[in-house]
């Protein structure tokens, strides 16, 4: 059977409200962020805080929720997820010191890691395999139109209302994911045996990526760079010591038992490389239109809405797609494009420069990502035993902030290392390309291993 009941739908919708949500989250209070730093009387350096430490938590304990899920049960991580999302927007609303703000922007991304760590696992025990494609690729157009309302959606709200609704407006959505998530998601399939769960690999795992990850944005934000060259090597140094723990253990945290298996850990460094390659080109392009090109920044803005849409409408054509034509393959094609468009926008001549011509080399970009995308998430999926889904899901959701944020990373050392503008962006914009034919050889490497798995 490869239709879903009206239940499956209803907790199928419970876990596409609360990524409308998080995902939302970090584009509303992007665009709130010069409003707040009057509010609560800070510097614009300083509100950077109140995104940061939302991501921070979300990268610290994605994998050791995934743990959790996978021992004990998905539907109450995602469950106490929702509760503590819902709860820390109303004190988001309710804060009345910076402090206060940092707090439960804290406690909203522990909530945000909850669900983030056990969506993918969900999703597999409520698709059939036939369709999971579906499923993922219909979080994956969720995700992608959330981005790219969330800009309009905060400027309508802050033309009529106080920044405290942008984070109101999650209470009865939050209060409607639980009451349906409560009701009809799934339990955990039975486990042969009952592992406990390793609270010193947690501990490590919040260490290494907090520090690394940390380091890593101060390097973006250009800090201390002394403290966080000596925090990116202690970082490391903790990482090497939580990777000796994890070997051999029946349930790593860090699921170095799945990178045993070829086509999860060619899926993860493709994973890593794609959005390496987006973050690179995100970044960089608005920088190209509003200084090179003379466009306005609602222009700028207008020209960057191709490619999350174009994105939004391939991604479910992928899932179908790939229900008869080999994923490994279809994702190698996705990059293939994506580079083209990158590529075409790179040689675009001066006297051809219209918006026009920008948009559809946008759409094109947004075109292979979602070619791309979906069929890398089926494959990561397919490869991986039942019982570790919230683990490999965990570890696909780190491996996207790995990329995005070394791709940030990179920008901003582009920038900084080169004098000119047009020629920083220009460098950012080949690494982009380079890493887009990485992550395409790596998705050929899978097609034989692939044809053994079929959905």
């Amino acid at each position: 059977m490869n239709s879903l009941s009206l239940k499956k739908y209803a907790a199928v919708i419970a876990i596409l409200i609360v990524l409308v949500m998080t995902v939302l989250d970090v584009t509303l209070v992007n665009v709130s962020l010069p409003v707040m730093a009057v509010n609560f009387g800070i510097s614009d350096s300083q509100t950077v805080w109140i995104v940061t430490i939302y991501q921070l938590a979300i990268t610290m304990l994605l994998l050791p929720l995934s743990s959790v899920g996978d021992l004990h049960s998905y539907k109450r991580n995602f469950l106490v997820g929702v509760a503590l999302f819902t709860l820390s927007s109303a004190l988001c609303a309710a804060s009345r010191s910076f402090a206060m703000m940092l707090a439960a922007r804290a406690l909203q991304g522990v909530g945000a890691a909850c669900v983030m760590s056990v969506n993918i696992a969900l999703t597999r025990l409520i698709y059939p395999r036939q369709i999971l494609g579906r499923g993922l690729a219909l979080n994956a157009m969720v995700i992608a139109i959330a981005t790219a309302a969330g800009p309009t959606i905060a400027g309508c709200i802050l033309s009529v209302a106080s920044w405290h609704w942008l984070f109101l407006i999650n209470l009865p959505f939050g209060i409607v994911a639980f009451i349906i998530g409560r009701r009809l998601l799934p339990q955990n399939p039975p486990r042969e045996s009952r592992l406990d769960f390793d609270w010193i690999s947690a501990v490590e795992n919040t260490v290494v990526f907090g520090l690394i990850f940390y380091s890593l944005g101060s390097f973006a934000r250009k800090g201390n760079p002394t403290l966080a060259v000596v925090l990116l090597a202690v970082g490391i140094v903790a990482g090497v010591l939580y990777v000796r723990r994890q070997l051999g253990r029946p349930s790593p945290m860090l699921p170095v038992d799945l990178f045993g298996i070829r086509l999860y850990s060619l899926s993860i460094a493709t994973s890593v490389c794609s959005f390496i390659a987006q973050n690179l080109a995100m970044i960089s392009l608005p920088f190209m239109f509003l200084n090179s090109f003379g466009f306005n920044e609602i222009t700028t803005g207008l020209l960057m809405t191709p490619w999350p849409l174009a994105t939004m409408a391939v991604s479910p054509l992928a899932a179908r797609f790939v229900e008869r034509h080999n994923p490994g393959a279809t994702a190698a094609c996705g990059m293939a494009v994506y580079a083209t468009g990158i590529l075409l926008l790179l040689l675009l001549p001066d006297a051809s420069v219209t918006e026009w011509n920008i948009a559809w080399r946008m759409a094109l970009c947004g075109v292979g990502f979602g070619m791309f995308q979906t069929p890398n998430n089926i494959v990561m999926v397919i490869a991986t035993p039942v019982a570790r889904t919230g683990g490999a899901g965990g570890m696909q959701s780190t491996a996207r902030l790995v990329g995005q944020t070394l791709g940030a990373t990179v920008v901003t050392v582009a920038f900084a290392m080169i004098s000119s503008p047009s020629k920083s962006v220009d460098a950012c914009l080949y690494m982009a390309i380079g890493m887009a034919v990485v992550a395409g050889i790596f998705s050929l490497s899978r097609i034989a291993g692939v044809r053994g798995n079929r959905l």
